[in-house]
């Protein structure tokens, strides 16, 4: 009988220290994982709720400028930091160029500058908002051949969108 007993305890130990250490491996794992699906989803939900639609566009290949106006069409707002961030190509189709970020007046070849058509001042781009894009680039085509514009925010939104530039 004692030796029942004795082997049911060394079970029962080695049992409860199996539990322990399948506890200290897998614990951390879990807690790592709830660390990225919870900064997965937020950055899910930032991009669903963030949308920008292109609503006109203008070029002119003497001027060597475009003029684009895009709107916030999406639920939430998008700070001022993540429009200076964004990337904006311009030029001709399979011929564009990434410009560089300027303050107004653009001075140089190869710029855009962009100006929150803001209703209350806050300096962020809220939904129903427009923002204007201004840009310069040599490669802007001539007249009636096509224009290739792209906007990406640093979230990874993305609008992209040909015209026909004009003069």
């Amino acid at each position: 009988m004692s030796s029942e007993t004795f082997t049911t305890a060394m079970f029962l130990i080695a049992a409860i220290i199996s539990a322990g250490v399948l506890i200290n491996a897998v614990f951390p794992v879990i807690y790592t994982l709830s660390g990225t699906i919870s900064s997965s989803s937020h950055s899910v939900d930032e991009r669903l709720s963030t949308d920008v639609k292109i609503i006109t566009t203008y070029a002119s290949h003497s001027d060597h400028a475009a003029h684009i106006w895009l709107k916030n069409v999406g639920t939430s707002r998008i700070p001022d930091a993540s429009v200076r961030g964004a990337d904006v190509f311009l030029g001709e189709q399979g011929n564009f160029i990434r410009l560089t970020r300027a303050e107004i007046p653009l001075n140089g070849n190869g710029e855009w500058s962009y100006s929150i058509l803001d209703d209350n001042g806050n300096n962020y781009w809220d939904p129903g908002e427009t923002l204007y894009i201004q840009a310069r680039t040599g490669l802007i085509p001539a007249k009636e051949e096509i224009v290739y514009f792209q906007f990406v925010l640093p979230s990874g939104i993305s609008r992209s969108t040909t015209f026909t530039a004009s003069d």
